[in-house]
């Protein structure tokens, strides 16, 4: 513990000059008190992961019953087939307009997914999964990526106007089995929105804290963020 002092500490001294930090600790990291000490605060959040990828039977028996349906209607159904792509260009889209079904900016450039591909595929530790029928319409797709023991699925993404097909369910399932070739872990990257929740929990997985550390120390940003606060309290 003593040691854990000194390195957050000396982290948190080493930040370069700032005006806001925000940042999403990695489950591992649960001591922040040096930067609490520092000013510093903190917001629990969760994820949810599958901690054992070694027995797919035994992760398919915990999958709930609704998901599994939504696989088999995928394939039986919709004919929905899986396909493995090299071109992140064909996944943009379908991130797109599941942002714009709810009505938000898409919160990153294509250039910066361009770019975070780029990295992981120079590894050979990523891989975008698509669903697509036998018209050949992409009705969705997710992205992985991996390091260590664990897969981190950090894209999902489906045409609002297929999404009946189950093909989401499907896609998620593939890309588990395709992380089990590589990884143990498989890090569903959980969201705080509750339906998105109930679809990664839906697998199986189990719910794990993580901690949102940040400061502002800009005066303006203080301002702004408050103000945003209240308006979205309604006050």
């Amino acid at each position: 513990m003593a040691k854990e002092k000194d390195i957050l500490g000396a982290l948190a001294d080493g930040l370069p000059k700032f005006d806001i930090y925000r940042q999403n600790w990695d489950t591992a990291r649960t001591n922040w008190l040096p930067f609490y000490w520092r000013g510093f605060e903190q917001t629990t959040r969760y994820t949810y992961v599958l901690t054992d990828l070694s027995d797919l039977d035994a992760v398919w028996q915990g999958t709930q019953s609704d998901i599994k349906s939504n696989i088999r209607k995928a394939k039986n159904r919709f004919g929905i087939r899986i396909r493995f792509t090299e071109d992140m260009g064909e996944l943009i889209p379908l991130i797109r307009k599941t942002f714009e079904r709810q009505n938000i900016r898409l919160p990153f450039s294509e250039q910066f997914l361009h770019h975070v591909d780029e990295a992981a595929a120079s590894k050979g530790n990523r891989a975008i999964i698509l669903g697509e029928d036998v018209g050949g319409r992409l009705h969705a797709g997710t992205y992985i990526v991996w390091e260590a023991d664990t897969a981190y699925q950090l894209l999902n993404g489906y045409d609002p106007d297929l999404r009946e097909s189950g093909a989401g369910s499907l896609c998620v399932w593939s890309a588990i089995l395709k992380a089990a070739q590589h990884v143990n872990r498989y890090d569903f990257e959980g969201s705080m929105l509750e339906p998105v929740e109930r679809f990664f929990r839906a697998f199986g997985a189990k719910q794990v804290p993580y901690f949102q550390v940040s400061r502002t120390q800009s005066r303006l940003l203080k301002t702004a963020i408050c103000l945003r606060s209240l308006i979205r309290s309604g006050k």
